[in-house]
């Protein structure tokens, strides 16, 4: 057989028949990398047999897919109900992030399923020790420390198991590809391989992938095309919460997250992350201001901090953790322009508490709320939270999951929630008192207005 050469971008999947500094299809610069192909060692990912033909969608039976549960809520949640059998999910992650006690910690609380945990990375007595941390009871549960895809296949078919873990996919390779472990034609057949078993035995695979630098998946991007869900596993290593992330599924929906808390023994679930993450301290403190925000489609109370003190240098300083940076030089400028309050001169920190990152626009009115009480040295009330997204004119635009976000302040013990005008809600039954408002100029009235009732 004769051997190719080509080159691929590790960012897009894009070839070219030479390298090339910057890729023409992503534009990323320095992705490509050299492939070693032979003609005719191609794998079909279906086996030859009976034909098949068109049907007429009526005629076709529509049924739910049945789930494994997977004994982890918030799993389960983000998996959209539990795991699909002949399914392939990738989970990814940085390093030392606690995807490989993610996966391990969920195979053990399976109990009397039989289930694989092949790892290319650690030895089995490696493993041992990482499992005596865990809180589990793993009587069906199988290690097997090995790098080669066709000895983990083969002994996956005599063992039989309900669910198989690869840790993980840059560690394993195939005999039938020259080219070396973690290389992107190894990457790229091992996955395919793996789909082809998965899908024959109905047997679901876990396999875990290393990220880049950028933060994205690392391996060529038809991975990410190849397998059917696509979980992110992120957080702060210096903090104990982590948030699951679905970013492909086609058996569910990619709205949902799942948050967890990393201890000495292990992952644990937070059901009600909003106690965890509002600090019980807050009374009298300027600065601080809480957001009624959803991730996916649950409802979240956060503390926004802020701090706003005179520049030291020529060029004030604007800074956020967990928060875009342009979206608040975007909304500086309406602070400044629709309200009136010049912050020119002025350096400005802006800090979401307990290390999450949060892309919800509804906590707009909540980080310029924290601004302006830190920039006036004045606490906000600490029984009252906000939701609106700031329009560019100083508006207070609509949310979604409005009913959620006051049923969750209510729940914490609120009794005061800011939120859009001409917005639909349901309160009933609830002691929490509603304040519409159109501007921000409103609702800073509201906030900072000493005879408030």
């Amino acid at each position: 057989m004769k051997a190719t050469v080509r080159y691929t971008c590790s960012a897009c999947g894009a070839q070219a028949p030479q390298m090339i500094g910057r890729c023409p299809v992503c534009g990323a610069w320095g992705t490509y990398e050299e492939e070693v192909t032979e003609s005719g060692s191609g794998k079909k990912l279906r086996q030859p047999g009976q034909a098949r033909v068109p049907q007429r969608i009526q005629e076709i039976k529509a049924q739910d897919e049945p789930r494994i549960d997977m004994r982890c809520g918030e799993l389960n949640r983000v998996l959209g109900g539990g795991l699909v059998p002949g399914s392939l999910v990738l989970l990814g992650g940085e390093p030392g992030i606690g995807k490989s006690t993610l996966a391990l910690q969920v195979l053990m609380q399976m109990g009397e399923k039989k289930t694989l945990y092949a790892s290319g990375e650690e030895s089995a007595r490696q493993l041992k020790l990482r499992a005596d941390r865990l809180a589990g009871n793993p009587e069906n549960l199988y290690i097997i420390s090995e790098t080669s895809l066709e000895n983990i296949l083969k002994q996956t078919q005599e063992l039989e198991p309900e669910i198989v873990v690869i840790d993980s996919i840059q560690t394993i390779g195939t005999d039938e590809v020259e080219s070396g472990i973690g290389s992107l034609t190894q990457v790229r057949e091992c996955a395919a391989r793996i789909l082809q078993f998965a899908k024959e035995r109905n047997i679901p695979f876990i396999i875990v992938g290393h990220i880049t630098k950028e933060g994205s998946l690392a391996g060529p991007k038809v991975l990410e095309h190849i397998v059917d869900t696509v979980l992110q596993f992120e957080g702060d290593q210096h903090y104990m919460y982590r948030i699951l992330r679905a970013q492909k599924n086609r058996f569910g929906s990619t709205s949902e997250i799942g948050i967890f808390e990393m201890l000495q023994d292990g992952l644990r679930e937070v059901t009600n992350p909003s106690e965890l993450l509002l600090s019980a301290n807050r009374d009298g403190l300027s600065g601080i201001a809480i957001a009624a925000a959803v991730e996916g489609i649950r409802p979240l109370l956060i503390e926004v901090q802020a701090l706003v003190s005179t520049a030291a240098y020529g060029t004030p300083q604007r800074s956020s953790t967990g928060f875009d940076g342009r979206r608040l030089n975007m909304l500086h400028a309406v602070l400044e322009k629709r309200v009136g309050f010049k912050l020119q001169q002025k350096d400005v920190f802006l800090n979401i508490a307990g290390g999450l990152r949060v892309n919800d626009p509804s906590i707009d009115l909540a980080v310029l709320a924290a601004v302006l009480s830190s920039n006036m040295d004045i606490a906000l009330p600490a029984d009252m939270c906000l939701a609106g997204e700031v329009g560019l004119s100083g508006e207070i635009r609509p949310v979604n999951r409005l009913d959620q976000r006051i049923r969750e302040a209510h729940k914490l013990g609120f009794s005061r929630i800011i939120v859009p005008a001409d917005q639909p809600y349901s309160a009933d039954g609830l002691k929490i008192k509603v304040l519409p408002v159109r501007k921000v100029a409103e609702a800073f009235r509201l906030l900072f207005n000493q005879d408030r009732q």
